[in-house]
């Protein structure tokens, strides 16, 4: 385990041994797999959360820029409020609308970036970025060294219907949660690895997978 990843796990344990969080992020699905179901309220959509801000900051990914391992976009991870503003004072952020917010994370998702809330130890929602597996310290710590236990699933699960689904695999690609696979020629779902971020749902072009509530 690299030494960015080590400080950060040791970081995340302690303040799990002292129960001041359950967890250090939260997936959040994109706002298009579930605007086609219009029953479908969430209660933590991204576009929600930071229209509730005071103010939105933007900032490069540190993650990204630490390992530069992607061609993803950078400039993705919001602040919110108090973070946000401390950030700009000091140069690293700026300040953004909820307009020019909602372009980031439409381009965010055009990029396969998982949404994911970032807590404080208080569990005051503080920030949310749109990460990589092979960037995203949070991400690496669930794959490589299987903490799933520090990423909590969002409140929805992907479910696709197998006689519209034409195994183009254009959803496999996208899942960088290990649920879907292709086995001779035909896409594989386990719903049980899937944590709701819906990106499989934005590039279905047959419409085949719908995002229900948990």
């Amino acid at each position: 385990m690299d030494d960015f990843l080590k400080e950060r796990l040791v970081k995340y344990d302690t303040w799990l041994d002292r129960g001041q969080i359950l967890f250090s992020s939260k997936i959040i699905p994109v706002r298009e797999s579930l605007s086609a179901q219009q029953w479908v309220l969430p209660s933590e959509q991204v576009l929600d959360i930071l229209r509730n801000a005071q103010s939105i900051a933007v900032q490069n990914c540190g993650c990204r820029v630490h390992y530069s391992r992607c061609d993803k976009p950078l400039e993705v991870c919001f602040l919110l409020n108090e973070t946000g503003e401390h950030s700009i004072a000091k140069g690293r952020a700026r300040s953004v609308s909820v307009s020019e917010a909602a372009d980031i994370l439409r381009k965010a998702d055009e990029n396969g970036l998982v949404h994911l809330t970032l807590y404080q130890p208080d569990h005051e929602i503080y920030a949310l970025c749109n990460c990589c597996p092979c960037c995203c310290h949070d991400l690496q710590l669930m794959k490589i060294y299987n903490r799933r236990d520090l990423v909590v699933r969002s409140e929805y699960v992907a479910v696709t219907d197998k006689d519209l689904c034409i195994n183009c695999g254009k959803c496999v690609e996208r899942c960088i949660f290990d649920a879907r696979t292709f086995d001779d020629g035909q896409m594989l779902y386990n719903s049980g690895l899937c944590l709701g971020c819906g990106l499989c749902f934005s590039v279905c072009p047959e419409h085949a997978t719908v995002m229900w509530q948990r």
